[in-house]
């Protein structure tokens, strides 16, 4: 089956990241650390963007978090990490912008939630100041319209609105227009105000996947303004993931989409990280994007009753995202490569041959012998107590010799 095709949209530069166009889908993510605290905020940035974060994401919320960004962006400078930071104001970015000038111009993009900019009177006149500044220093803006926070001036026109219809819509269907009128007509004023088309991007989170998915095919409809996904307050753990590439993965195999987020609910002392692996499997099984070897593992039945094969392809897994970054340095193309890891004789030879590298293992019952595929050929047969490190070394030796050496790192 052929890939979606995406729906066309202007491409916005973000730092030196594109998104929209013919770009590649973004995979971005946002820190949880206290932003004025420096340190363990340029710590979870950095592992963020070595996890594979295109952007990230920072609160900025008071003073002290505006004054810190700058010496933030210094600090990732000197450690060599050229991921863009994109600021996230709600309430009082109007004031922080204007008071910290320096913090607008470290920032890479600025995400605008019209819902949380300013009430009555007050709301185009700070919108119309944070537009502004974003225009003086040349940054591209989000604007995100969350339904938690939904401008209510605008639900009420449109809940009157409704009143007078015929057939009067049903009430989420006004709420879900009211997520994408908010959007585009946010949009449309911050052009009436300078800020260029091809430095806008769009969102519109709601945490229920019909209604993400019903508001983001609405809202494709009718703009080309790139557009960033995520269902948010997705939640932890499983759910969180389930959730998040139900609605996304719609969304994507109808074309839509040219950034993501998964907003997962670390679980406590859980890695941030997490959510940019999530994010980075889901494209990567779509067949969108490739970013690190996938592994193909069986689950288990009554024919492996060893976990030997489970510890295996874990082993290996992590083998494969910890040796990534230095292959992508070395190596053209080596994130597109397969490997099976399969438990027993049914259908572990099949799916070895079918990977780039496969070991089948022994179920129970069995001869205490792994066949080795390289690219549908059998070539070795490993036993004994080093079947793991003597797997890995084939690994290695296969990409050494299958994938062509960059010249220059990328």
């Amino acid at each position: 089956m052929p890939l979606p095709t995406r729906r066309p949209s202007v491409p916005v530069r973000i730092g030196h990241v594109t998104v929209g166009g013919p770009a590649p889908i973004v995979v971005q993510s946002m820190t949880n650390t206290d932003t004025a605290d420096v340190a363990a905020t340029v710590a979870q940035v950095r592992d963020l963007a070595l996890a594979g974060s295109e952007l990230v994401r920072v609160t900025v919320n008071e003073k002290e978090a505006a004054a810190a960004v700058p010496r933030i962006r210094e600090a990732l400078d000197r450690a060599g990490v050229d991921v863009p930071l994109v600021g996230d104001f709600h309430f009082n970015g109007h004031r922080l912008l204007k008071d910290e000038p320096a913090c607008a111009a470290a920032l890479a993009k600025l995400r605008i939630n019209p819902g949380n900019v300013g009430r009555g009177s007050k709301r185009d006149p700070q919108f119309a100041e944070m537009i502004e500044i974003a225009c003086r220093h040349e940054k591209p803006v989000r604007i995100g319209v969350n339904w938690g926070s939904l401008d209510q001036d605008l639900l009420t026109r449109l809940m009157d609105e409704n009143s007078r219809r015929a057939a009067p819509w049903d009430a989420m269907d006004v709420v879900r227009e009211a997520t994408v009128v908010s959007a585009l007509e946010s949009a449309a004023r911050a052009e009436q105000l300078g800020m260029p088309h091809e430095r806008i991007v769009l969102s519109a989170k709601v945490s229920g996947v019909q209604d993400l998915i019903a508001i983001y095919t609405s809202l494709a409809a009718r703009c080309d303004y790139p557009l960033h996904l995520g269902l948010t307050e997705a939640g932890m753990g499983s759910k969180g993931i389930v959730a998040s590439s139900a609605a996304i993965g719609v969304l994507l195999q109808q074309g839509i989409g040219d950034t993501i987020r998964v907003s997962l609910t670390p679980e406590p002392g859980g890695d941030r990280t997490r959510e940019v692996l999530v994010a980075q499997e889901l494209l990567q099984t779509m067949g969108l994007r490739a970013f690190t070897p996938m592994v193909i593992a069986c689950p288990g039945c009554g024919r492996t009753t060893s976990t030997y094969f489970q510890e295996l392809a874990q082993r290996i897994q992590s083998h494969l995202r910890t040796r990534m970054p230095e292959w992508r340095r070395a190596h053209v193309g080596v994130e597109e490569m397969t490997v099976a890891v399969m438990g027993c004789v049914v259908n572990g030879p099949g799916e070895s041959k079918h990977a780039n590298l496969g070991i089948s293992l022994p179920g129970t019952g069995e001869r205490p012998v792994a066949p080795v595929y390289e690219d549908g050929e059998k070539t070795v047969t490993l036993k004994g107590e080093r079947i793991a490190e003597e797997f890995q070394e084939l690994v290695e030796a296969y990409v050494a010799r299958h994938y062509a050496r960059r010249e220059t790192a990328p």
